[in-house]
């Protein structure tokens, strides 16, 4: 007797037809959540562009505003230009205005900057690199008084710091701007956490084998590697520097020795005293070139400081 023979037929089984219709769904929905395709957010970029146009819209104003006569700021809808374009003639007036201080006021800022700026950057690289890479009684105690440092705003030691410059003869000159700039707590935490992940111990102990001293290792092993961290702390320190007001404010009395900031100031209140003019038209142009320096310095050191951002962040 013969056993019957079964057949299995090469065709796929029947599938439900709801399996169908809920594949592409599947698919599409992977396709839309997928890495390289981020989940899009209509509130985050409603909240990103009012971000855009709180950043954009003054300096698009004091842009416009730039071009304008002392008549046509008041006349003029703010955010138009106006039918007189001044612009040229705002900026000659600007550096001729009052026998050409604002040019004075120019290489102040560019003293205090250079030496206030650069002088708290370098210090705050050795400090932070000694802090990271030392160890030494009391290290703890030193970043308890950094952290405290930071914490503390710069306006409340303003007075302390002129009564102490004031005994020892230095307020209206211009190392009582360049000495409190060259303190740095915020930079110098900054290039402490830096120099603790981006300088390889093993690295520092192959130069001392090799026999390099420590001053060679720190020039020529850890300085290279801490550059991105350099440019970030020099940034901050030189944009805190360059819109320095209130202590310039309460160190200086001779107009010589003003900052922009203090200067284009003095302008501006000098349309409230009797008999004083309105130079409006000049505050604003003395502004904008006042601004142009910082964004020309932002853009030439972007890329050391978006290195320095990124540094770690792959791990191989």
């Amino acid at each position: 007797m013969t056993s019957p023979v079964v057949t299995v037929s090469d065709r796929p089984a029947p599938t439900p037809s709801g399996a169908h219709r809920a594949a592409p769904k599947l698919r599409a929905a992977r396709r839309r959540h997928s890495p390289g395709r981020p989940r899009r957010s209509v509130l985050l970029t409603v909240l990103t562009g009012l971000v855009v146009l709180y950043s954009l819209v003054p300096l698009l104003w004091l842009v416009i505003s730039a071009t304008k006569t002392q008549e046509g700021l008041s006349d003029s809808f703010g955010l138009w230009f106006d039918g007189d374009f001044a612009l040229w003639d705002n900026i000659t007036q600007t550096f001729t205005y009052n026998d050409g201080v604002f040019t004075r006021w120019l290489l102040n800022t560019l003293l205090y900057v250079g030496l206030g700026a650069g002088g708290a950057t370098f210090l705050a690289v050795l400090g932070g690199y000694a802090l990271a890479k030392f160890d030494f009684p009391g290290r703890r105690g030193v970043f308890a008084v950094v952290i405290g440092a930071v914490a503390v705003p710069g306006t409340a030691l303003a007075v302390p710091t002129f009564l102490m410059f004031s005994k020892i003869g230095l307020t209206d000159t211009p190392w009582a701007v360049i000495i409190p700039s060259l303190i740095s707590p915020f930079g110098l935490y900054l290039m402490w956490v830096f120099a603790s992940e981006a300088i390889p111990t093993e690295l520092m102990e192959a130069a001392r084998i090799d026999g390099a001293g420590e001053v060679r290792t720190f020039f020529r092993v850890a300085l290279p590697l801490l550059a991105p961290g350099i440019v970030t702390v020099l940034l901050f320190t030189m944009v805190a520097t360059w819109n320095n007001y209130f202590l310039p404010l309460i160190m200086l009395k001779d107009p010589d020795w003003y900052p922009l900031t203090l200067g284009l100031n003095s302008w501006n209140q000098q349309a409230q005293t009797a008999g004083g003019e309105a130079v409006f038209n000049l505050v604003v142009t003395g502004s904008l070139i006042t601004i142009l320096p910082l964004i020309a310095a932002f853009l030439l050191l972007q890329k050391y400081w978006q290195s320095g951002l990124a540094a770690g962040s792959v791990k191989e």
